[in-house]
């Protein structure tokens, strides 16, 4: 008897405990998953700036980071105009190197700015370490659409 009135005790008290709710891995508030953070750079989606018919066309203006990873970032000058990127960005990631024409700048901080005198790519390697809201812009010409935001969550 008395063998039975502790395993019921026990019986009830686990049925009366709640366990604390678990939120699933990549879900956030907004009901949309959250990528996972890899050991391998992803790449962020090249940024074009000007094109053959347009100096001042960018064919995509807002990124969206994760913090925490490591990304490969094309930024191309496809017109004839000089362009001076310019981004807070730099300030706010961990700058692994910036290659141009399969050479290599590893630098110890961020550079003021990338200079396109002509046509070409350069490939910034960074991983990603302050989530925020940062932009990018050339200046001198954000009047007429160059500018946007890169956000990392």
């Amino acid at each position: 008897m008395k063998l039975a009135v502790i395993a019921f005790a026990i019986l009830i008290g686990a049925l009366s405990t709640q366990q604390p709710a678990l939120a699933q891995s990549g879900d956030d508030d907004d009901g949309d998953p959250e990528p996972k953070v890899t050991r391998a750079s992803q790449n962020v989606p090249e940024l074009i700036l000007g094109s053959k018919d347009d100096s001042y066309a960018v064919n995509r203006k807002d990124f969206e980071l994760v913090s925490g990873q490591g990304y490969r970032w094309k930024i191309t000058s496809a017109a004839g105009l000089e362009y001076k990127f310019v981004t807070d960005l730099f300030r706010n990631v961990w700058m692994n190197q910036i290659v141009i024409n399969d050479l290599e700048v590893h630098m110890n901080g961020a550079p003021a700015w990338l200079e396109f005198d002509s046509e070409g790519t350069i490939n910034v390697q960074f991983s990603t370490v302050r989530p925020g809201e940062y932009t990018w812009s050339i200046p001198d010409l954000a009047d007429k659409g160059m500018t946007g935001k890169i956000i990392i969550k």
